[in-house]
């Protein structure tokens, strides 16, 4: 298209697709989201210092298919930020630092599956993820434009999608209620 001088196609010029090639369904039905759930066993590999859990070794497979190493483990203290910062978006406090350091040297699994289970359960989790989700609805606190004026009680969306995520609520439960929630039985 380029090297016939980038033609617009509304001109006299004709398409610019000459051919199609159709839908493959076949091919399609063989695409890895339309496939039946599968239990596959782990694949063999060479390091087996390295991983912690089943889902490691197929990690570690593909790194050795491209002759990759696994980056060195994240510090303690690296691993504390990171897990705060993905799932709050808040830094730690000092308290914390120090409380999961000292935890982290007696049994470092078990220091950050609390970490972890701590941060899920915190309010400021649902805050930072249910914000996505209340983008997709185009959730606001105001009618916006030139006379933002406040929507009284849209607070109650906002603080039910927060709690939703806070509580982990199952995700088709939450759609469900999302599309035909006034249809649902209900205590109050």
């Amino acid at each position: 298209w380029v090297r016939r001088g980038a033609p617009d196609p509304r001109d006299r010029g004709g398409p610019l697709i000459t051919e199609t090639k159709g839908l493959d369904l076949e091919k399609g039905r063989r695409f890895w989201s339309f496939l039946p759930l599968a239990d596959p066993q782990a694949p063999k590999i060479r390091d087996r210092t390295w991983p912690h859990d089943p889902i490691d070794h197929f990690i570690l497979a593909r790194l050795d298919a491209k002759n990759l190493q696994p980056s060195a483990d994240a510090s303690p203290h690296t691993l504390l930020r990171r897990l705060h910062l993905d799932l709050t978006g808040l830094p730690p406090s000092v308290e914390e630092i120090e409380r999961f350091l000292a935890h982290y040297q007696t049994n470092p699994r078990a220091a950050i599956e609390a970490k972890v289970d701590q941060l899920l359960s915190d309010p400021a989790f649902g805050e930072r993820w249910g914000r996505h989700w209340l983008d997709v609805a185009r959730y606001s606190d105001s009618t916006g434009g030139g006379r933002t004026r406040p929507i009284e009680n849209a607070w109650r969306y906002r603080d039910y999608v927060i709690r939703g995520l806070k509580n982990d609520k199952p995700f088709d439960r939450f759609i469900r209620e999302q599309i035909a929630g006034d249809l649902l039985p209900h205590k109050s």
